[in-house]
């Protein structure tokens, strides 16, 4: 065969990522509050974008949808588009199980090119980020942690817990013993003190971190009214020590801080501002709505645009205009659409998972991102970038958009049931067992077969050791100890 050069002309597909849909991409990670930093820098440098008016009167109600609603008004080619960049920039960047919530309460991390919220209303992390750090590493399983999670937001400036454990039981459909359990966590990350519902309970909490909580110093904790009046006679007989001893626990208890939470900027309830509104809607369904109130509403300034045109006398001040132009109408196209997809990714969430909002987390269902993704008609990593640091807002509580996927089981009803319901469920069943007859791995499996869940003996024990609770014959000598 000779050799020589020729021309072939040959035709191929090719996906080509420009500048503005990478940054599309990007749009759909964010969270309502870095949107506005990103909306605040782009106002700064296209003078032809301004902030309109409000969408609506305050007290009328949002745009909204219900979870049969989302399929009614179809994307443009914009969102296909941006969807199928989505695929070849990243295929894999989806889970397709994302029980755990430990990670996604861990705050994550966000990618060095977004926003910075630390510097947001403060000089540094706020004490939920802080707290919110340690959570992930600490908790048992994604119940425990949602649960701590929620406590966090509950903490004043200080540190301290305003709310009733009665109150988050009811309002999370958990037991008292589990909000209980969530609280030692929280009271167990730094700093130390952090989760008490009085200033005894912040003491006592540091004095058992330094070794120092003896009886003696239980009794003047829990006596510091005899202290601010200054009856040290009858404080040191209940304490029972003499003057040398009375002097050191006075000065030991100085060196504790009884605000603990004051070493951090902000306010703890400032961390997590949601992005989709969940409310009743009737006895049947539900309002969806985007929280517009943290999202300005960008319009172009075509008057602007029409005086800048008409001083434009050369060619490149023409060019530099238009290009203004373009992408300020692109940007509100393009948040436009991030509303859309996260409003239609929330609706069937909202459908899937309506158990949860109704009965709480006991009736939550096994649900992966493949499976909303399919019935949205987007791909897995959309819908994974649309919920990650996207909280959501319902009767409940305010939960990030990530905790409604898990993993599950079999059941009954054909449906089965999610992997946080069942280790709800072994919680719940070991806690009220008899300490005389301690529910065996077996036994427990028995039970749960008798309520629908198709679980085998090894799955009962991996859950139950997820969650942190002891084999039968550990919680015996542990129930024995307590009786004692």
């Amino acid at each position: 065969m000779a050799l020589g050069p020729r021309l072939d002309l040959r035709q191929t597909q090719s996906l080509v990522m420009t500048p503005q849909l990478q940054q599309a991409i990007k749009l759909l990670a964010l969270s309502n509050l870095e949107i506005e930093t990103f909306v605040a820098e782009a106002l700064d440098s296209n003078p032809l974008l301004e902030i309109g008016e409000t969408r609506r009167e305050a007290g009328e109600d949002a745009p909204e949808t219900s979870p049969d609603e989302h399929d009614s008004a179809p994307g443009p080619d914009g969102e296909a588009a941006l969807d199928i960049a989505q695929h070849a920039l990243d295929p894999e960047a989806a889970p397709g199980d994302m029980g755990d919530w430990g990670q996604a309460a861990s705050g994550g991390g966000l990618g060095d090119d977004m926003p910075d919220l630390e510097n947001r209303g403060s000089d540094g992390v706020t004490l939920a980020e802080h707290l919110m750090e340690q959570v992930g590493a600490q908790a048992h399983d994604g119940r425990e942690a949602l649960i701590a999670t929620r406590i966090i937001h509950e903490l004043d400036e200080a540190g301290y817990l305003q709310a009733e454990l009665r109150h988050l039981s009811d309002e999370l459909g958990a037991p008292l013993a589990e909000i209980e359990r969530a609280l030692e966590l929280v009271q167990s990350l730094d700093p130390t003190g952090v989760g008490a519902r009085s200033i005894s309970e912040c003491l006592a909490l540091q004095a058992k971190e330094a070794d120092r909580y003896d009886p003696c110093m239980a009794r003047l904790i829990d006596n510091l009214d005899l202290l601010a009046n200054g009856d040290i006679a009858r404080l040191k007989r209940l304490c029972d020590v003499d003057d040398e001893d009375f002097a050191d626990m006075l000065a030991e208890l100085k060196g504790y801080d009884p605000k603990p939470g004051c070493q951090y900027g902000g306010a703890s309830e400032a961390a997590v501002v949601p992005d989709v509104l969940v409310t009743p809607k009737g006895k049947t369904g539900w309002s969806i709505r985007i929280n517009e109130a943290s999202l300005p509403r960008l319009v172009v300034n075509r008057e602007y645009y029409t005086e800048l045109e008409s001083g434009a006398r050369d060619k490149a001040s023409r060019k530099w205009l238009n290009e203004q132009l373009g992408e300020a109408d692109w940007l509100i196209r393009a948040l436009d659409q991030r509303q859309k997809t996260i409003l239609k990714t929330a609706s069937e969430i909202v459908k899937r998972q309506e158990g949860f909002f109704r009965e709480g987390v006991s009736a939550m269902r096994p649900l992966t991102l493949r499976e909303v993704a399919e019935e949205i008609e987007m791909h897995e990593s959309t819908v994974s970038r649309v919920t990650s640091n996207k909280y959501l807002h319902c009767p409940r509580g305010t939960f990030e958009m990530k905790y409604f996927f898990s993993s599950g089981v079999g059941a009954a009803d054909g449906e089965g049931a999610s992997s946080e319901a069942i280790k709800a469920r072994i919680r719940t069943l070991c806690d009220g067992e008899d300490p005389k007859k301690v529910l065996s791995d077996q036994k427990l499996a028995d039970l749960l077969n008798e309520e629908g869940f198709d679980l085998a003996r090894r799955t009962v024990a991996k859950y139950r050791e997820a969650i942190g609770i002891g084999s039968s014959a550990q919680r015996r000598r542990e129930k024995k100890l307590k009786s004692l």
